[in-house]
């Protein structure tokens, strides 16, 4: 077989596997997390969060907004040198992240089937 024929097969090929995985995987909200940051803020991100009493607080009187806490468990920072990961029955993370343009640091405990944000502390 010529070469141009079987480049020619090779190239039907490709283009159809291009559509069928275009086709197959469009929908698909797939994250992948290989580095601890990443894998930590899935892991808390996955869990059903609650709210220190304290913090309950603060966010009934709409000072500030789950929103925020939304985003830094999304796109914040965690501190694993001032995290305490052996810690039992749950794991403590400090965690980030910027709220109003001010940067803030929230403490998460992340037990087995809840995360709970227990403090949050202003930095600058």
């Amino acid at each position: 077989m010529p070469f141009l024929k079987r480049f020619g097969f090779y190239l039907i090929g490709l283009s159809l596997g291009i559509v069928f995985l275009a086709f197959f995987f469009k929908e698909k909200r797939t994250e992948f997390c290989y580095l601890p940051n990443c894998r930590v803020l899935k892991d808390i991100r996955s869990k059903e969060i609650t709210f220190s009493d304290e913090l309950q607080r603060i966010i009934e009187d709409k000072s500030i907004s789950k929103a925020y806490f939304d985003a830094i468990l999304i796109d914040g920072d965690v501190l694993f040198k001032k995290s305490d990961t052996k810690s039992k029955p749950c794991k403590t993370y400090i965690i980030e992240g910027n709220i109003q343009d001010k940067t803030v640091e929230i403490t998460v405990l992340n037990c087995k089937t809840k995360a709970e944000i227990s403090s949050l502390e202003y930095k600058n």
